[in-house]
């Protein structure tokens, strides 16, 4: 089979949130970029897992907005064009933006494309080739064949770190009961949703633990929520949990997507017989894929810890703010909560996304190196975006300046990012 060649200052792996500004900031410095996502869509979970909003803009409790640049720019674009709207204090986690998947997608694809950075969808990273500690050049496969792409840096926004994970970087991932739960989003139609408000969380959850306990329905997460969107009668629920899954494992991948669709059918069918308002509901779609919540984690420069989280640390290095609360769907009927305390939020720092043992790459997203608690509070879409134009920022300085990303003065780095309207 022939392998193509290609050339780029930047590859980013991963059309996510996290890539998605990844690559939109690196181009704007006028880099050549090569954006490559293996489904046909960008926004990965807030767009084909079917999240539809964006968490993290704001601290829960003090309401203020700790994100700006890109991810900022892009959440204003979907809300002056009426296709999205604030909700506040969602399910403890503050207020939330939700907005039109479908739109989003087109907001994100115009965004790329706009800034000059080349977008190769339905594309995976097949290989990684490494040397004396830099990434050499990444093999991608398609139906076109293959093809070895070399770039100065790479950015993994994978969500899993598989391009840190085969470049050999040091990662940490916990057993698969461990893991956080996974989930699939659904949304119904024909909900009358003014008698649907009429029933708490509360009341919902007793209802559910009622419907377990009837023995007439299976029900594996006793709470989960729902919402309207911008879509009148239409409402997005997360309630789906399939537990005890490594989503490395395509195997055990594929058997989640069946439990997650079969759980879906369960839970309409709960919420059509028990709850007022759903009588008449009608499931209109499931996620294109199960939602993934935690794999791999980098062994960063620096591991972010709950005690830094809950603590609201700052580091000198912060390359954005995070005031999500640890939000840990563990195994099991419930979730665990833990808020930041003192003002409400906590820095992200730069060594995070700085995998041992690399040096011409730089992670973003749910992969930093964290641990298992403080990453199920900066896995949030604000902070994944963040960290993606942080990283494609930093890719930018580090080829303009010829310094290898570690190197980089952070001096240099912070100033760049205020002058984004980066929060810090």
């Amino acid at each position: 089979m022939t392998t193509i060649k290609k050339n780029v200052d930047v590859l980013v792996l991963g059309g996510g949130a996290a890539g998605v500004c990844a690559a939109i900031s690196a181009a704007r410095s006028g880099l050549k970029v090569l954006l490559v996502e293996s489904q046909g869509c960008l926004g990965g979970s807030r767009t084909a897992t079917g999240v539809d909003t964006f968490y993290g803009f704001y601290t829960p409790k003090q309401q203020q907005r700790i994100v700006g640049g890109i991810p900022w720019e892009l959440a204003q674009q979907l809300l002056n064009a009426n296709a999205a709207f604030e909700r506040r204090n969602t399910y403890g986690a503050g207020t939330g933006i939700t907005y039109d998947v479908e739109l989003l997608k087109v907001v994100y694809e115009n965004a790329v494309l706009t800034a000059g950075a080349e977008l190769l969808y339905h594309t995976y990273a097949s290989l990684v080739h490494q040397s004396e500690g830099n990434i050499t050049n990444v093999v991608l496969a398609n139906k076109q064949g293959l093809t070895e792409v070399t770039a100065k840096i790479y950015v993994d926004t994978t969500g899993d770190g598989d391009i840190a994970a085969r470049a050999g970087a040091p990662f940490e991932k916990c057993d698969a009961n461990e893991l956080q739960s996974l989930s699939t989003i659904f949304f119904l139609a024909n909900i009358d949703v003014e008698t649907a408000r009429t029933i708490s969380h509360a009341e919902l959850s007793g209802k559910m633990k009622a419907a377990n306990r009837s023995g007439d329905y299976v029900l594996p997460r006793e709470e989960g929520s729902w919402h309207v969107t911008p879509h009148s009668g239409i409402i997005q629920a997360n309630m789906v949990r399939v537990s005890g899954i490594d989503a490395t494992d395509p195997y055990a991948l594929t058997l989640a997507e069946v439990e997650g669709r079969k759980q879906t059918q369960e839970y309409v069918r709960f919420l059509k017989d028990c709850v007022p308002g759903f009588e008449n509901g009608s499931l209109i779609g499931t996620s294109h894929y199960i939602g993934v919540r935690e794999t791999r984690r980098i062994t960063g420069e620096y591991q972010l810890t709950e005690e830094d989280v809950i603590a609201g640390r700052r580091f000198d290095d912060g390359i954005a703010c995070c005031g999500a609360p640890i939000e840990d769907h563990r195994a099991g009927a419930d979730t665990r909560w833990v808020y930041v305390q003192g003002d409400g939020y906590y820095h992200i720092p730069f060594r995070s996304l700085l995998p041992q043992g690399i040096d011409n790459l730089i992670v973003a997203g749910r992969c930093l190196s964290a641990t298992h608690s403080a990453q199920a509070s900066a896995r949030n879409s604000a902070q994944c975006m963040a960290m993606g134009q942080a990283a494609g920022t930093a890719a930018a300085l580090s080829i303009a300046h010829g310094k290898a990303i570690r190197q980089l003065p952070m001096i240099l780095l912070l100033n760049k990012l205020r002058s984004q309207d980066v929060i810090l």
